[in-house]
């Protein structure tokens, strides 16, 4: 069963290498780190949802909102998905939705966002506000779409199909359907954000890191299926 259908529009990733050790508190029972050419990855995740609708029904006010998410990414058998750190959206019901149905770790937080477009480049930028200090995600890209490689960075990062949620001893799946997403190829990118404000110590490292790519998603309509519980 459907639990929500949205469409996820302009989705910025902002990829790290990151040390196995330091994610596996927040590994899922049962789920283990999917690997990429040898190498953990973390991701900040910008992006709009548009046309929510929870159980087929449009909540005022809840309808067209940002989201940044701090991601990494697991399988559970073949079935390869994310694990979210924390996912920070400005309306407090959506929180107190995701955090009671899903048991996910949402926070409420100010945020907007600026999306610009001239004849040679788009730019996006997100920000949401911790503590009096607005924090922002950035890039700047071509203005022509083009496809995802077979086997590249970008397929692996974008092409995560199932959530996974750690709560208490059990692991909670569902499902994320939505067609491969065309890209923007990415000219320049900013980062002017507190890792460890946002994320916690394990994070703080973040701050000087390099990213190992960022990409931008042009998006399209998604459904999120119903959880099940995979382990006790």
């Amino acid at each position: 069963m459907t639990f929500l259908t949205a469409y996820w529009k302009n989705l910025l990733f902002i990829n790290y290498e990151i040390d196995p050790k330091i994610l596996e508190p927040y590994v899922p029972r049962g789920t283990k780190l999917d690997i990429f050419n040898g190498k953990c990855y973390v991701s900040v995740v910008g992006f709009m949802f548009m046309d929510a609708k929870v159980l087929g029904l449009k909540l005022p006010g809840h309808v067209n909102f940002e989201e940044v998410n701090l991601r990494f990414y697991v399988k559970y058998g073949q079935k390869r998905g994310t694990v979210f750190i924390k996912e920070i959206v400005p309306k407090p019901f959506i929180t107190l939705v995701a955090n009671s149905f899903y048991h996910e770790h949402y926070q409420t937080c100010k945020m907007r966002h600026n999306w610009t477009e001239t004849a040679k480049h788009k730019t996006f930028e997100y920000q949401w506000k911790v503590k009096n200090q607005w924090q922002t995600v950035g890039v700047t890209t071509e203005t022509e779409p083009t496809k995802i490689e077979i086997n590249s960075e970008e397929q692996f990062i974008t092409e995560h199909y199932f959530g996974y949620t750690k709560y208490k001893s059990k692991t909670f799946q569902y499902e994320v359907v939505h067609p491969i997403w065309d890209i923007l190829k990415v000219q320049d990118y900013k980062v002017d954000m507190d890792f460890q404000l946002n994320y916690g110590k394990p994070f703080s490292f973040l701050n000087q890191a390099k990213a190992t790519s960022v990409i931008l998603a042009i998006g399209s309509e998604v459904s999120v299926k119903n959880k099940s519980t995979v382990h006790n």
